[in-house]
């Protein structure tokens, strides 16, 4: 990629300036991948303290992803997970990333998510998708069925019933939600609860394909995007444009400060340390890469891991996909990087540091300080914005 050099005032801007009064904000989205014979509470005590780190530094927001078959992809409840962060911390919006609506009963996340939004005193964000592990779907009986059609009713499903009052009598394809003859409202009884946040709490959406319509159709209601860190850069691209058809459709502006893009990042003292742990054999990194690439691939996704449409399938291999993927180093050659990137897919608000498996807890804690610390204030101020300052720790 492109170097950027130092001048007095920092690294000059890309070419997508940003408007006035904004700035990149950092956050952070983890669906980490540990390996199979990690002993699953110490995998779970590393992720929660991620986030708690996160907020300490300063993030703006996290997620997490949830899996509920999966062994290595093992937090199988984000929802869950998330209420474990409620006061352990204080400022970081954390939200769901996502939740995998066909699997779950729609008055079952309405009353879980509204219950979630109280916790957090409203610091949270409802990420939803028709959910991508396949034996996911297997378990819970959509395997065959229409989950995109699923998707759609479940979150229509959910919004009624935040929007509306009992008695409740919604009908569907897939389910149906009625609290008639049991609704005693002297006593309390047949209530479906409502968010803090209201009408309901911000609405993002994954967007995982290249050219997504998906993108499109929920910038039509309001909804924002998260562009997944498996995707080839040329593909991240694609999304804005997606993004500003669908807000065109609804009559609101597309502000790039509403696209959040995800990236695989590894911040060292030093180059030679990021690259030994960011592509080495046993790296976090590759592992991530291997298991995910592995299972995409075999569902007929290889698309999402070439960097032209025209590319032969046998090209697509795990050491270009790292290659790609993955930016490591110094903060300086990180920054470098992250700029060339920004200038390539055009300017976006929010970047998402995406967690993996803590294989060496220091040096994972140390790439997280110094993204916060070293290299995020550098890319506000080659991009003319200085950051806000988090409060004090």
């Amino acid at each position: 990629m492109a170097k950027f050099l130092r001048n007095r005032q920092g690294w000059p801007g890309a070419k997508n300036q940003r408007k006035p009064g904004t700035s990149m904000q950092l956050g952070f989205f983890t669906m980490p991948i540990h390996p199979l014979d990690k002993d699953w509470r110490q995998s779970l005590r590393e992720d929660r303290e991620a986030f708690i780190l996160a907020d300490e530094l300063g993030f703006n927001e996290g997620y997490v992803g949830e899996h509920a078959t999966d062994r290595a992809e093992n937090i199988t409840s984000c929802a869950m997970f998330i209420a474990t962060l409620a006061h352990a911390t204080k400022r970081i919006k954390l939200g769901t990333g996502t939740v995998n609506l066909p699997n779950t009963h729609p008055a079952a996340v309405a009353s879980q998510i509204a219950m979630l939004d109280h916790l957090l005193d409203g610091r949270f964000i409802f990420g939803i998708s028709p959910g991508g592990l396949l034996s996911d779907a297997e378990a819970f009986g959509n395997l065959d069925a229409d989950r995109n059609a699923m998707f759609l009713e479940a979150i229509n499903q959910v919004l009624a019933i935040w929007a509306g009052e009992p008695p409740y009598n919604l009908k569907g394809k897939y389910w149906n939600i009625a609290v008639e003859r049991q609704f005693i409202p002297e006593l309390g009884q047949g209530f479906l609860p409502k968010p803090l946040q209201q009408p309901h709490p911000p609405i993002v959406v994954t967007a995982v394909a290249p050219f997504s319509k998906g993108v499109t159709e929920a910038a039509a209601r309001g909804w924002d995007p998260i562009s997944a860190n498996f995707l080839m850069p040329a593909w991240v691209k694609s999304h804005w444009p997606k993004y500003a058809e669908g807000c065109a459709r609804a009559g609101r502006a597309a502000d790039p400060a509403n696209w959040r893009v995800a990236k695989s990042i590894f911040v060292a003292d030093d180059d030679k340390t990021a690259r030994e742990y960011a592509t080495s054999a046993e790296s976090p990194y590759r592992y991530y890469y291997n298991q995910l690439a592995t299972k995409l691939i075999k569902n007929g996704r290889i698309e999402l891991f070439k960097t032209a449409r025209e590319q032969p399938d046998e090209a697509v291999t795990i050491d270009g996909i790292c290659r790609e993927l993955i930016i490591h180093g110094s903060p300086q050659k990180v920054v470098d990087e992250l700029l060339a990137f920004r200038e390539h897919v055009g300017d976006f608000g929010t970047l998402l540091y995406a967690g993996k498996d803590w294989r060496d807890r220091g040096l994972a804690r140390r790439s997280m300080v110094l993204m916060a610390e070293k290299v995020l204030p550098a890319i506000n101020a080659a991009i003319g914005y200085a950051p806000k300052r988090a409060a004090a720790r």
